[in-house]
């Protein structure tokens, strides 16, 4: 079976769920091919995406989260009023697009960006890709605007069960929704004892251990949190992932090097053993981004959660606090004391596991692959 994925460049997420069931599919036997939609349009419209998310989620935060709102709560009735841009920038692109999915002749094709199933539907909608199945991945645990607006694509995998009423209420009939949960890495799947992960990592498996990561941008302030964790009187133990921010990097490096208290810093840039630091922690200090989530929930590692980016984070937030699988940081509850608060609960801590276990799908880039496979 030929597979094609499509993607967008706006955060690391829709490429790393792309990655995620594309290794899946080609260790089951399918040939897979992954693509950036606006590589093939416009570089362009495709830098313009990139570098506009980060700039908007980042320094204009208050008109993001206006948008996303403004598009979120009128659904078809905000689509309806007039094109948006990208639909815009699909149907003239739609040609030119036509013909690269024809050199590659997929028998699936499967859209981990709304965007890019919106190119999709706008195919369907011309008869281009009339004898192609094809699939749609929601990575937030919430569904984005504009997933309404591709009724062509025949399903969408969701991130829980849990969401499939507010689905249904957004106009997707329940018989297009596959909540399988989204996609990560198998590896996130795997069994790795506390203590085998410790000492990969070189640290003590009896202390207690927080992860903290900034998503792949490493957006939180790193070493505030650190030094407000530094004062609660427990030896703790950072693992600190700053992404691919460097001066964030330096900044935490510099603080661990004159650190002279009871608790242990140890500062990474980007890192690809994610799934060996949470297997190591006790707790993970993070934005609330879709595969972050997805990945913790895998591992089992109870959340607190920090500076969620203005919309889909902001829903991630809302349906992991409401399930009881994760607390907000705010400035009403500081990061130290939510930290206090977790030790010194070990109950809380055992009730939270038992919750993420009862709702995660550690098994979803297998589901979602086998689905593929085995459509007929």
């Amino acid at each position: 079976m030929r597979v094609l994925i499509l993607s967008v460049t706006a955060g690391f997420g829709h490429h790393a769920t792309a990655k995620a069931i594309g290794d899946m599919l080609t260790a089951k036997g399918a040939e897979v091919h992954t693509l950036d939609v606006y590589a093939y349009i416009s570089h362009l419209v495709k830098t313009t995406i990139d570098k506009g998310y980060l700039f908007s989620s980042k320094h204009m935060q208050t008109l993001y989260r206006l948008v996303y709102q403004l598009a979120e709560n009128n659904g078809q009735s905000y689509l309806s009023a007039g094109p948006n841009v990208i639909n815009i920038v699909n149907a003239l692109g739609a040609s030119k697009f036509a013909k690269v999915l024809a050199g590659y002749a997929p028998d699936v094709i499967l859209c981990t960006h709304v965007f890019a199933a919106q190119m999709v539907d706008e195919l369907k909608k011309r008869r281009k890709l009339d004898d192609i199945k094809t699939i749609g991945i929601v990575t937030d645990y919430t569904l984005h605007p504009y997933w309404e607006d591709v009724p062509r694509v025949q399903y969408i995998v969701t991130a829980s069960e849990l969401l499939t009423y507010r689905c249904v209420q957004r106009g997707i009939p329940e018989s297009r929704i596959l909540p399988f949960g989204i996609p990560v890495h198998p590896k996130f799947n795997q069994p790795l004892s506390r203590e085998d992960a410790a000492s990969q990592l070189g640290i003590d498996p009896k202390r207690p251990t927080l992860l903290l990561m900034g998503g792949s941008m490493g957006y939180a302030d790193n070493v505030k949190n650190i030094e407000k964790l530094t004062q609660i009187g427990l030896p703790l133990q950072f693992l600190v992932v700053c992404g691919n921010n460097k001066k964030q990097f330096l900044r935490t490096e510099h603080f661990a090097s004159r650190y002279e208290g009871a608790c242990t810093v140890k500062p990474y840039g980007f890192v690809n053993n994610v799934e060996v630091m949470m297997s190591a922690a006790d707790c993970i200090v993070s934005k609330p981004g879709g595969l972050t989530v997805s990945e913790a929930l895998a591992k089992n590692l109870p959340m607190l959660l920090v500076d969620p980016i203005p919309g889909h984070e902001e829903r991630n937030v809302d349906f992991l606090v409401n399930n009881g699988m994760g607390a907000l940081i705010t400035k009403h509850f500081p990061i130290d004391e939510a930290v206090y608060q977790l030790f010194r609960n070990p109950a809380r801590l055992e009730t939270v596991r038992r919750t993420m276990k009862a709702i995660a799908h550690p098994d979803a880039t297998e589901r979602l692959a086998d689905f593929v496979l085995g459509w007929q």
